[in-house]
């Protein structure tokens, strides 16, 4: 098999901290290629050093692509050589159509004119290659978070690719829609299209992959073959520098018989479409010390349940009840669901977690503010005590509490805002794909901290699409199919399997 791609001695730095270390990166034509790492460990700045966003001169080293030594002054370099890289962060323009977005900077034109009607054919064709069955006139912003996931992978498909990079492609996907982006990229290997997959869901890495290189602290530390036969204990060994026998902490049960949150016949409007219902009379209650897991498929509605119970953050028309600790609660704006005891950690942290270009001592108080201040005036001194206790708490790689948030890996960032709303020390905790881009290593830091939460009596309802995560933290699992609540149980009784069948179920009876 033919070398594709040489990355020689690779060395990036920024001010007060070396990124990558003399980094080496081999990759054969036509493999799926896996790069793994713990979150800050440089894979993300390798592939952009790749691409070209840290243009030639940034660096040291050198990129032998097909037998060539590159000088790649940007991204759209990189592309003409066939070298596409989507970004763990979407890269869409919300106010186009997905149609317009796939087609950005690649127009179908005749004569200077787009050509409207070849355009939405061919994206049609690239939607439904990724599993999309959208109109190609959506909006970007209509569509959650998976599914513009999905229309990134089809714009990059529009491109005469030859070496697909995807940074985390489905972080943000259920197991099924993951499954069919893996068997398209097995489909591409098969065409002779070589992919580098960065990903933390190592059984996606092991179930695909045909060489991996680790990379920890900014160093290659293993390239490992898997026709060797690797399995994930094998990866996690090389990326962390030692064995993590236990997935999950140990889950002592906490839940007493107090109902902190009750939730009756909430309904959901969605914003722009106003007769459709994607909330549909959705009852639950979640007791304190309770780790309550709500599982569905892409789509389910999961997301907008949560938003739309913080403050009415997503959709219109809502009706039904809400009740804290037995008593209704207005929770009609974030504010006041914040006073009654409410938070809500997002799935979208770039969007609606985070202010990207402030530090990580201005974030972390933020939900809080008022507990770092003096009136009305926010006092330095408390704020950073608080960041720095909430740095060293969660593990938050950054080289201070002043580095800016945009410049953190995309777990580190999701780090910085756990901690926001652990500061705010709400009663009620929704995490929205709270590991969502975070390495295995700091995956138990998170559980660690949720099992810990529920011993001191806060009610917590998680939302994940990675169903063994769901099994192994939580106590309780409702499962949601098409905006209504189709199953609960008991996650010592609960499966994969349990849990797909009451999708599938539902689905027959609403055929």
């Amino acid at each position: 098999m033919a070398t594709i791609l040489e990355m020689r001695g690779i060395t990036k730095e920024f001010p007060g901290v070396k990124a990558l270390d003399d980094v080496n990166m081999r990759v054969e034509a036509g493999e799926i290629h896996a790069l793994v790492g713990e979150n800050g460990a440089g894979k993300s700045t390798l592939m952009k050093v790749l691409s070209g966003v840290y243009p030639h001169g940034s660096y040291d080293g050198d990129i032998v692509y097909d037998g060539e030594v590159e000088r790649f002054r940007g991204i759209t370099d990189s592309e003409s050589r066939g070298i596409i890289i989507i970004h763990q962060e979407l890269a869409l323009i919300p106010l186009l159509s997905v149609a317009e977005n796939i087609f950005l900077g690649n127009e179908r034109a005749r004569g200077g004119i787009i050509d409207w009607h070849e355009t939405e054919a061919r994206a049609a064709d690239l939607l439904a290659r990724v599993g999309l069955s959208e109109n190609p006139k959506t909006l970007v912003d209509d569509l959650g978070l998976g599914k513009q996931q999905l229309v990134e992978i089809a714009k990059a498909l529009s491109k005469d690719v030859r070496l697909l990079i995807l940074d985390e492609p489905t972080s943000s996907l259920n197991e099924q829609d993951s499954q069919k982006l893996l068997d398209l990229l097995t489909e591409f290997r098969s065409r002779g299209i070589t992919s580098i997959l960065i990903s933390h869901k190592l059984n996606e890495i092991s179930r695909v992959a045909d060489t991996i290189t680790v990379l920890r602290d900014g160093a290659t530390v293993a390239r490992l073959d898997c026709a060797d036969g690797i399995d994930e204990d094998d990866i996690i060994r090389a990326m962390v520098g030692r064995a993590l026998d236990d997935r999950y902490p140990d889950k002592i049960a906490h839940a007493t018989d107090d109902i902190a949150l009750e939730v009756r016949d909430w309904t959901v409007h969605h914003p722009v479409h106003a007769d459709r219902r994607v909330v549909k009379d959705v009852s639950f209650t979640v007791r304190r010390g309770e780790v309550l897991g709500i599982a569905g498929l892409m789509g389910a509605g999961r997301t907008e349940l949560a938003m739309s119970l913080f403050g009415r953050s997503w959709g219109r028309d809502i009706t039904g009840e809400a009740r804290i600790n037995g008593a209704p609660v207005d929770i009609s704006t974030v504010r006041r669901a914040i006073d009654a005891g409410l938070a809500y950690a997002t799935e979208d942290r770039k969007s609606y977690g985070l202010v990207l270009g402030d530090t990580v001592r201005h974030n972390v108080p933020l939900a809080r503010l008022e507990a770092v201040a003096d009136g009305m005036v926010v006092n330095r001194r408390r704020e950073g005590e608080v960041a720095e206790r909430y740095r060293e708490r969660l593990n938050i790689k950054s080289r201070s509490i002043d580095q800016d948030t945009m410049d953190l890996s995309g777990g580190n960032q999701q780090k910085v805002v756990l901690s926001k709303w652990l500061f705010a020390d709400p009663d009620i905790l929704i995490l929205d794909e709270p590991t969502r881009g975070i390495d295995v290593g700091a995956k138990f830091e998170i559980y660690t901290v949720i099992r810990d939460l529920a011993a001191q009596g806060k009610a917590i309802v998680v939302i994940s699409s990675e169903m063994p995560e769901l099994l192994g933290i939580t106590d309780r699992l409702y499962v949601m199919n098409e905006g209504r609540f189709v199953g609960e149980m008991p996650t010592a009784e609960a499966s994969q399997e349990r849990i797909m069948a009451a999708i599938i179920r539902s689905g027959e009876r609403t055929a």
